[in-house]
């Protein structure tokens, strides 16, 4: 008798997935988020970038950070997973990230945003999104190296900013994996 192939996969073999994909990862990626405020946002961001292997989140402005016990419970322990920074203003994070060897690129509708699918992501990227209300501020805006939007096609203006956050993550490594064969799954 086979496996069911459709089963889903066991913790260990979870983990054994996770580490293969983690093999074939090399580009460092990393955040500023700021002035998002809200925990159950910042949980959730945590919890992306820890799911995708980014190496540091600086916080800025008035970003909450990840000890909020509202945002402990979205984040499900993962800020440990994450090295983070205490919140600083906004032009020394983006100074810290390319002192650190990363492209700053903000995540905004601007007049020279690039759509996100066009956008140059390659290397060692610093992806930036700002608050729940106003996104990015103008001083932001000013210090990244680029600027590149999520194109929507429905009657919403915007997105969630945590949704936001995982979708431009996301798009990274994507990109990062294209043209490398997907690991084979442990239970085949």
């Amino acid at each position: 008798m086979t496996a069911n192939p459709r089963r889903q996969l066991r913790p260990t073999d979870v983990k054994r997935l996770n580490r293969t994909w983690r093999r074939n990862t090399e580009g460092r990626l990393a955040l500023i988020v700021e002035s998002v405020t809200g925990p159950f946002n910042i949980g959730s961001i945590f919890r992306t970038a820890a799911a995708f292997g980014v190496d540091r989140v600086w916080l800025a402005g008035n970003a909450t950070p990840p000890t909020n016990p509202k945002a402990q419970k979205t984040a499900l322990g993962t800020d440990r997973l994450v090295a983070w920074e205490e919140p600083v203003p906004v032009a020394e994070a983006v100074r810290a990230a390319r002192a650190d060897g990363f492209t700053v690129v903000a995540i905004e509708l601007t007049g020279d945003a690039v759509p996100l699918h066009e956008a140059k992501l390659d290397g060692d990227v610093c992806l930036v999104v700002g608050g729940e209300d106003h996104g990015c501020s103008p001083a932001l805006l000013e210090a990244a190296d680029a600027v590149c939007y999520i194109p929507q096609v429905g009657r919403v203006g915007s997105l969630n900013v945590a949704v936001a956050t995982a979708i431009a993550v996301a798009e990274v490594r994507r990109r990062e994996w294209a043209g490398r064969p997907a690991p084979e799954s442990p239970a085949s």
